[in-house]
């Protein structure tokens, strides 16, 4: 199969890439560029271990094509930490318990981040219904809700 050539800005670095128009962004994003954070469970978007955020919005890449991605500002969770400093919403998992086994938290953390970069204000019945989307076998998402509120506040700058 033929490959087309894709360019776009990922986690603030361009790049580009030969893909093949059948391949997800997931796959790209992992195997051409070596970003191993984004997790791909059932690649039919329902669980959620893939989100990312293209373009400001929160998307599962296993439902997007390497191919769609030209010109586009595509951040993963690696994008999250500086170094050793952490993003609040990676201290707040930590700090709440909010993983256990470690393969959702990716989404999970990317899902927040963007959902609360969007709506810095969010109450917690509106994070309850946005969490749902993502699946996670592990913590029961209590934990996880914890730590998204208590990332938000961080995110705000409130003690």
């Amino acid at each position: 199969m033929s490959k087309i050539a894709v360019s776009f800005t990922l986690n603030g670095r361009k790049v580009e890439v030969e893909v093949e128009p059948r391949r997800t962004l997931a796959d790209v994003i992992r195997d051409d560029c070596g970003l191993t954070g984004t997790h791909t469970g059932c690649e039919h978007g329902v669980c959620g271990a893939c989100t990312i955020i293209v373009n400001g919005q929160t998307v599962r890449s296993c439902l997007m094509f390497g191919a769609q991605a030209e010109g586009a500002e595509i951040r993963t969770v690696e994008s999250l930490s500086a170094g050793d400093t952490l993003h609040p919403l990676q201290e707040a998992f930590v700090q709440h318990h909010g993983l256990q086994c470690g393969f959702c938290t990716p989404g999970f953390l990317m899902l927040a981040c963007g959902t609360l970069e969007a709506n810095p204000q969010m109450d917690e019945e509106e994070m309850r219904d946005i969490l749902s989307s993502n699946l996670c076998r592990c913590t029961g998402y209590e934990n996880i809700l914890k730590a998204v509120k208590d990332g938000a506040e961080r995110m705000r700058g409130e003690p």
